[in-house]
């Protein structure tokens, strides 16, 4: 650490805040970005050396700070995304141990949830008393889970209301109020990026440039960046594309056209990286999108 007018931490945001208080400039590094500059070895005086000399590259990239009411936003996100993981590797269990026996689940969310709200009801099929036991256990367990599930989205939804941010976010085509808060909880007012492209690339968005010898080579994206908000993304776009199928003069025609030429999954992530031009436009500009006329 440099003085009060020069703070240097690689710690976690959620210690930033008593430095902030005591008059620091605090700057936060990604470990990745300090690693080239450490000499050999791993001890206090030579991570301290690496950093002195890593802040001072004109290039480099800081880490926004995070407000308190940012981190509360990132542990529900965190919270229901490993709820959701574990619901689905309970309903993964279920199907397992059901085809043991003949019974077989439709892919999907929905036909194992019936199943647990029918065994729950007393349906169950006829099963060795033992293997009964182990399916109503897993039921109870999948209900449960699905119930702290959408209370977290009820909540994530009121966030939504009150954030302005995020009601800005929600302008944009295909961004619900879980993908709009979890990217205003990460990158805040998004002025840390000086372009679209450059907060698509830290999504991990963008193509991997293996350019050489003058000759421009573009491969898969690089998903270098935060899988999350990524994820979220993919998945939103995914979710527009059978309505600009069956609807596509409603639509920008730049979507009818990748749709066209590009296979479903392909044309998902490029239109996740348009929209990323969009929130980093919506997030600096602090106004609604603007459906552009056609």
């Amino acid at each position: 650490m440099y003085g009060r007018d020069r703070g240097l931490w690689n710690q976690s945001p959620l210690g930033t805040g008593e430095l902030i208080r005591l008059g620091h400039n605090v700057k936060l590094i990604p470990p990745a970005y300090v690693k080239p500059y450490v000499k050999r070895g791993k001890s206090d005086a030579v991570d301290a050396a690496a950093i002195c000399e890593a802040v001072t590259r004109p290039t480099m990239r800081f880490v926004e700070v995070k407000t308190p009411e940012q981190q509360a936003i990132l542990a529900v996100h965190r919270t229901r995304d490993l709820i959701v993981r574990q619901r689905t590797q309970t309903i993964n269990m279920l199907r397992a141990q059901l085809a043991e026996f003949g019974i077989i689940l439709p892919q999907g969310v929905y036909h194992p949830l019936q199943f647990a709200k029918d065994c729950a009801n007393g349906e169950l099929h006829e099963l060795p008393n033992d293997a009964r036991e182990i399916v109503v256990d897993l039921c109870d367990q999948i209900l449960f889970l699905h119930t702290k599930i959408l209370r977290l989205a009820r909540q994530m939804t009121q966030i939504a209301k009150r954030e302005k941010r995020v009601a800005l976010l929600r302008t944009i085509p295909g961004i619900g109020p879980i993908t709009a808060s979890a990217i205003v909880a990460t990158v805040g007012s998004g002025e840390q990026f000086d372009n679209g492209r450059e907060f698509a690339a830290w999504l991990g968005l963008t193509p991997i440039n293996r350019s050489s010898g003058g000759k421009e080579r573009l491969g898969h994206i690089s998903k270098m960046g935060d899988q999350y908000i990524r994820r979220l993304l993919v998945l939103g776009m995914t979710s527009r594309i059978r309505t600009i199928r069956s609807e596509p003069e409603r639509f920008d025609p730049w979507f009818a056209d990748i749709l066209s030429r590009k296979p479903s999954r392909v044309a998902a992530v490029a239109m996740a990286n348009k929209t990323a031009h969009m929130i980093w436009a919506v997030l600096t500009r602090n106004e609604p999108y603007k459906v552009r006329s056609v």
